[in-house]
């Protein structure tokens, strides 16, 4: 589902809509946020935990698992916003611990293939549901 609100960047003097963009496939999100927020070009996915569609918690499940389900959440928010993961231009992964950042950084190779975009990786505490990671993206894309 998309909804458009009008802003003024009045520091860059340019008028801009922005698009706020919810994944029908996903769990509409529980805070006061959208999946994802486009403006023009720029396509800012929120955080995506590694809840499955159907709204079910994948917190007791093996890191990898968790870890494949946050990555596909991220796709499915990105092909709601016209993206791809060729368009990301920008990852941060917020990771309970760094035990798991060797296995991370496999999977999320198998994901992107040769595309390399900017990354952060942020060692956390602990994230809600037992979950082990959360993943928030930008990407650049063409108007359609």
């Amino acid at each position: 589902m998309r909804q458009t609100y009008a802003s003024v960047f009045y520091f860059l003097n340019i008028y801009m809509s922005i698009e706020l963009i919810n994944a029908p496939s996903l769990p509409v999100p529980a805070g006061h946020y959208s999946h994802a927020t486009r403006a023009g070009n720029l396509v800012c996915v929120s955080g995506q935990l590694p809840m499955r569609p159907d709204g079910t918690h994948t917190g007791d499940l093996p890191f990898e698992q968790q870890a494949q389900q946050a990555l596909d959440n991220v796709s499915t928010v990105l092909a709601a916003a016209g993206a791809g993961l060729k368009d990301v231009i920008e990852v941060t992964v917020y990771l309970v611990g760094v035990d798991h950042w060797k296995t991370f950084n496999e999977i999320y190779a198998r994901h992107f293939g040769d595309w390399k975009p900017a990354r952060a990786v942020v060692p956390v505490g602990a994230l809600h549901y037992g979950y082990l990671l959360e993943i928030a993206a930008r990407a650049w894309v063409e108007p359609a």
